[in-house]
């Protein structure tokens, strides 16, 4: 029987136990953190499950719109608000006042950190018997290579392997003039310990977890302050979709800081003072520390058996997630390919379909689909704006904005849109941008074009509800294609 070890028990290594394990191999995952690593833990399930609760504080901040009044003692509208303050876009007018979420309802902070904590372990909990039920061995130590198929745990085993996994994932990047203390000055994975809402969180740092953190306390009542070194929120993401976020938040009452590098972040009593590299400074009463992540690699024994290792730390892997070094893969955020839980997880599928002689295909980046989860949310796949922009790939592109979408009408839906680009001539779909509530479900149809070479003719002879916001995909698809829709059909007269 083939023998695997996996150091890391994060989505690329307990996903690629389980395929190890179904092909028959005998499998042990060494891991320090608790199965299903600091993404099922502290990162991924813990921070969408926060943002569920600020999703629905939204929804009462909106609800107004919809002729929805609260009742009961003390519980008012606030009608000398505008409703530009909340929910709609400047130069709209519903014809009522907004309201906060704080008006409507109150957040019971231990309930809301109780629950996503109870949350990340029960999920952990269903992994691990899941690994147990398949006889995958859990080992609960630390490890490190000792040899190119041999990893030492600090329970003082070693576990040799005909293959080995290194799965170890990444840390929240810390500056040395910024130091984390979990009470004041956090790092996200500390957001999930505290006792109460901030009063006034500064977040340092507008790429994904900025913007989506952000977003999520300004819902749950909190004063945010957004300070961002580059021209804009999301710099990386697409630039319609990134100006629709921040005139969102800024509606919303965030203040966002742009161009302005935050040089160090420093407890003051009760507060925290946020210094400016230009001199300004400011004040608030925690800071969320969000600038990236280094990969965890360090004091692996890596490079004592001769995987290289790039400039930023990060193991160099193929599209099969190979190393340097034969028998020895990686994969996940510890990679540095791209820092996304289902791209973990298909690094160490894929690993394991080679390792253990199966048939499969190098990992595709260009149809990976990710998500922002602010609100609304971000959904992309495929190819860019940037790319078209540059040239690199020839395409036609079309922009449907959600405000003529009927159903977005009905929910009091004003921000948002669906994005779609094509091949010239085919009209194969190349990528998709969706900005609205619940884009990461509304993308999953872009997602299959994508993958299996469909054209915008063929999503625009596709069926969609009416009214639903899915219906803006296939009308982007007809935007590209009106000529070619009707071909075969009587045309309307």
């Amino acid at each position: 029987m083939t023998r695997i070890v996996i150091l890391g028990g994060g989505p690329g290594g307990y996903e690629a136990a389980l395929v190890a394990a179904s092909l028959g191999a005998s499998v042990t995952v060494v891991d320090s953190d608790g199965i299903g690593g600091a993404c099922v833990l502290t990162d991924c399930v813990p921070s969408k499950a926060l943002i569920a609760t600020s999703e629905t504080m939204t929804n009462l901040a909106l609800a107004p719109g919809l002729g929805i009044r609260p009742h009961g003692p003390g519980v008012t509208a606030d009608t000398s608000s505008p409703a530009v303050a909340w929910g709609m876009p400047s130069g709209s007018d519903s014809g009522t006042p907004a309201l906060t979420p704080p008006e409507v309802v109150g957040v019971d902070p231990v309930q809301v950190y109780e629950r996503v904590r109870e949350l990340a372990k029960a999920q952990s909990l269903d992994i691990e018997r899941r690994l147990e039920r398949e006889k995958v061995e859990i080992v609960h130590a630390t490890g490190r290579l000792v040899g190119p198929h041999a990893i030492e745990a600090s329970n003082g085993e070693t576990f040799v392997g005909d293959a080995v996994l290194v799965a170890t994932g990444a840390a929240p990047r810390i500056l040395s003039s910024a130091q984390p203390d979990g009470e004041r000055i956090l790092t996200w994975r500390h957001l999930y310990d505290l006792k109460e809402i901030p009063e006034h969180l500064v977040v340092v740092g507008s790429g994904v977890t900025g913007a989506e953190f952000a977003s999520a306390y300004r819902a749950l009542g909190a004063e945010v302050t957004l300070v961002s070194s580059r021209d804009r929120v999301l710099p990386g993401e697409d630039l319609d979709a990134a100006r629709v976020i921040e005139d969102v938040f800024v509606r919303r009452g965030i203040e966002v800081l742009n161009r302005s590098r935050a040089s160090s972040v420093r407890r003051i009593g009760d507060g925290v003072i946020v210094e400016l590299s230009d001199g300004r400074t400011v004040a608030g009463s925690h800071a969320l520390m969000a600038v990236g992540s280094v990969p965890r690699t360090r004091d692996l024994g890596l490079t004592d058996v001769g995987v290289r290792l790039g400039p930023g730390g990060h193991v160099g892997v193929d599209r099969m997630s190979r190393t340097s070094v034969p028998g020895v893969y990686a994969a996940g955020d510890c990679t540095g390919v791209l820092p996304l839980a289902s791209v973990a997880a298909m690094q160490g599928r894929i690993a394991m379909w080679h390792a253990l002689g199966e048939a499969v295909s190098p990992l595709r980046l260009g149809t990976v689909s990710s998500n922002i989860f602010t609100e609304p949310e971000i959904a992309t796949v495929g190819m860019s704006q940037v790319m078209k922009d540059a040239g690199a790939v020839a395409a036609e592109v079309t922009t449907v904005p959600l405000s003529r979408n009927p159903r977005a009408k009905m929910m009091g839906i004003q921000d948002g849109f669906v994005k779609l680009f094509c091949r010239p001539g085919s009209g194969s779909v190349l990528g998709g941008v969706v900005v609205a509530p619940r884009a990461s479900e509304l993308i999953l149809s872009v997602s299959l074009a994508v993958e299996n070479g469909l054209t915008v003719d063929q999503i625009a002879h596709t069926f969609s509800i009416y009214p639903s916001l899915s219906g803006s995909i296939t009308e982007a698809a007809r935007v590209l294609r009106p000529r070619d829709f009707f071909a075969g059909f009587d045309k309307p007269s």
